[in-house]
């Protein structure tokens, strides 16, 4: 058993208030059931909304008010201790759950300020890069050519290297880029990571040593539209690192939404339909703002805003399908288990809606799921590919 430290207790205090959310949740939804089968309603009406009344009501109130109170005795103890501790670090089994953890839940993490809640940074071989920091500079031999990899929802830095293979650091030993990695709360609102993100990228633009030849975004499934989001960011508000970028590549993007977010959506629909099931799309809805961005691939704070792709910079797509060979309804019903094919190319229900890839810069692998895309070969061969042109028009 690791040695109790700062970390670890603080990842501890932030578990404990999750279940402490989580138990107040449930006394919501059982508390809006009971008083449903109280009014009893028609089978089709409006759902019940009031709060219980008369000792009832009581009852539910000291509830709450008894764990909550609880709650934060144990918070406040807890964190009277933490700053006590030496530093430490976490596990990467740790940071897992936790990016997983941030996925899910990770704005509500964020509004209520628990330790859990990852911040946005670059990373570095597995740590954190100070960018102002000379030595953490040194040791990435900043060179001109940068490579910034943006990772998927519930996932971290740390699982772009999957089965011994990483595009990252491949691309680092035969295309001499220096790879970044960022890591993000990925329950966050797409347009709140990609504003984060257009401002982290201005900094690092202030403290890199020397003027860039090159630098390229690669954004595997939201990662890339966190990407396209501060692109759009930048654009509007005249940022200085999109004069820098060269190139931007997506790896299984749900540029036009994903079906499983969709799915979500459709039952918290059907649960509404009735008062009796109404209370229980508390539960469906706490998923995060980040999922839910998914459902159309939403990147901007202006959800039916349509965002082209960023001008002057050459732009590419890889989508994969899990079907052995192209079939126009396994790709729009399954695609690479998670986004459908036309959403992976950017391919829109019209014309008006379509990004415009240009036909050499797509490309699809078959018998693929969506994770393979991070560590299959011929996907690493095709980037080498595009990424060893040399100054593509955009």
């Amino acid at each position: 058993m690791s040695a109790l430290n700062r970390t670890r207790l603080a990842e501890i205090r932030g578990v404990g208030r999750m279940l402490f959310d989580a138990s107040s949740g449930v006394v919501d939804v059982v508390e809006r059931m009971h008083r449903t089968v109280q009014e009893r309603p028609g089978p089709f009406g409006k759902p019940v909304l009031a709060a219980t009344r008369g000792l009832t009501g009581q009852i539910y109130r000291g509830i709450r008010g008894g764990m909550q109170l609880f709650g934060r005795g144990l918070d406040v103890s807890i964190g009277s201790v933490e700053g006590m501790l030496p530093e430490g670090s976490s596990t990467p089994r740790r940071e897992i759950f936790a990016s997983i953890l941030n996925g899910i839940y990770g704005d509500h993490l964020a509004r209520t300020g628990n330790p859990l809640a990852i911040k946005m940074c670059l990373r570095h071989g597995g740590a954190a890069f100070d960018l102002a920091g000379s030595a953490t500079l040194q040791s990435a031999r900043p060179g001109k050519k940068l490579l910034v990899l943006v990772h998927g929802l519930c996932m971290s830095d740390q699982q772009w290297m999957r089965d011994g293979r990483g595009h990252g650091s491949a691309l680092a030993e035969e295309l001499d880029y220096v790879p970044l990695y960022l890591r993000y709360n990925s329950g966050l609102p797409i347009a709140e990571n990609g504003r984060q993100f257009a401002s982290l990228l201005d900094q690092l633009m202030d403290h890199w040593p020397q003027p860039l030849d090159e630098l390229v975004i690669l954004g595997h499934s939201m990662g890339g539209l966190v990407a396209r989001s501060a692109c759009a960011l930048a654009a509007d508000e005249g940022h200085r690192w999109l004069n820098s970028l060269t190139r931007l590549v997506f790896l299984g993007t749900p540029h036009c939404g994903a079906p499983l977010e969709r799915a979500g959506h459709g039952l918290d629909f059907l649960l509404d339909v009735t008062p009796y099931s109404a209370p229980f799309t508390r539960l469906g809805k706490a998923r995060s703002a980040g999922i839910k961005d998914l459902r159309l691939g939403t990147i901007t704070s202006a959800s039916h805003r349509f965002v082209p792709l960023p001008t002057d910079v050459a732009c590419y797509t890889m989508g994969a399908s899990l079907a052995s060979r192209r079939r126009t309804l396994g790709d729009r019903l399954l695609g690479d288990g998670f986004v459908p094919l036309h959403s992976a190319l950017g391919r829109g229900p019209d014309k008006a809606h379509t990004l415009r890839f240009a036909q050499e810069r797509q490309w699809i692998g078959y018998k693929m799921g969506h994770l393979e895309l991070l560590n299959r070969p011929e996907v690493y061969a095709q980037l080498r590919a595009w990424l060893g042109e040399k100054d593509p028009p955009a």
